[in-house]
């Protein structure tokens, strides 16, 4: 595989060499970023939000962060890294978990200790294989887990489920919502009543008015939930969320999460504070927004490139935006 990977990367590099050099991608305009963003979604409560209640007013404040290398030690070091850089304790810990991964692992238990409230994002598999009980076993061993964990949690079952390349393992919206009714009836029935379920598609789901026939109704979730990104391209937070905040307003009872934003190292520096800054006043606008979540991360599993690296930490323009995003009062009601 390395030496593949080698011989790719000559290849690439020779014709690299016989072709003009690709134009620098045209720099984001300011001008949306400057503007007032729309109060939206304003509901205030009351929320039914299950036992991970939101803030009485403002937003939590969370992360997924990337650790240098997939041990417990690095997890809890990059999460105490950016806490650091912060000056503040993570209100919500975000931490990704295959199907058929155990729950809980040692740096899920220190940043509980820590103070932090935990989400699992749990990826799904086959719909219909959930339903018909293939993987009862499976999903009673973590309902009993998350119920011997004690805590209130927030569970991010299948986020961003409306995405095309997960289509031959979701099936259908009606499969998807079956899948997760079954899921939940099996935490009832082992009683693991300390989780609040958050359902989490992307705003291009949204954007293209595919997302919301996955929804499995206000009975069945906690936390309503999108993704959104300026990667490939440079979109204002306002603009990336709208179609979401349309829809999430015609559900007043449900506080909003942002489960993961990030704005791509592919931009400018000046240009990716100025998004951070704008995001802030986008979620400060629409008072149903209760949690937001940055995705501090450069993931491998995408295309390669800047537009999809988000990370902070090497960007100090960037990350001082998002430190004095951290630090007002709103985005850290526990300190207030």
């Amino acid at each position: 595989m390395r030496i593949a990977r080698v011989l790719v990367l000559v290849a690439a590099l020779a014709v690299a060499g016989c072709t003009a050099p690709r134009p620098a991608p045209p720099l984001p305009q300011p001008s949306a970023l400057n503007s007032v963003p729309d109060s939206i979604a304003t509901s205030t409560g009351p929320f039914a939000a299950g036992p991970v209640a939101p803030p009485a007013s403002g937003a939590f404040l969370g992360a997924w962060v990337q650790p240098e290398r997939l041990t417990q030690r690095d997890r809890i070091s990059a999460v105490s890294t950016l806490e650091g850089s912060l000056g503040r304790t993570l209100d919500v810990v975000n931490t990704y978990r295959r199907f058929d991964e155990p729950f809980f692992t040692d740096s899920d238990l220190a940043f509980s200790a820590h103070g932090s409230t935990l989400m699992l994002s749990w990826a799904g598999t086959d719909t219909r294989a959930i339903t018909m009980g293939r993987y009862d076993s499976v999903i009673r061993d973590r309902a009993r887990r998350v119920k011997s964990f004690g805590h209130p949690l927030l569970l991010r079952f299948r986020w961003e489920l409306d995405r095309p390349n997960l289509a031959a393992s979701i099936w259908s919206p009606p499969d998807f919502v079956a899948a997760w009714r079954h899921v939940r009836e099996l935490f009832r029935a082992e009683g693991a009543a300390n989780v609040s379920w958050v359902w989490c598609p992307t705003a291009e789901g949204f954007a293209v008015g595919r997302a919301g026939a996955y929804y499995p109704g206000d009975d069945q979730v906690d936390w309503v939930c999108v993704d959104a990104y300026a990667g490939s391209r440079f979109q204002p937070m306002a603009e990336l969320l709208n179609p979401f905040l349309h829809w999430a307003a015609g559900h007043p009872a449900k506080p909003v999460m942002i489960g993961e934003f990030g704005v791509a190292r592919a931009w400018v520096t000046d240009q990716r504070a100025a998004w951070l800054r704008n995001a802030a006043l986008v979620f400060k606008a629409n008072p149903q927004i209760r949690a937001v979540l940055y995705f501090e991360s450069d993931p491998e599993n995408g295309d390669g490139t800047a537009r999809q690296h988000f990370s902070l930490s090497d960007d100090p323009a960037a990350m001082a935006a998002f430190v004095s995003f951290a630090r007002e009062p709103y985005f850290n009601p526990a300190h207030r």
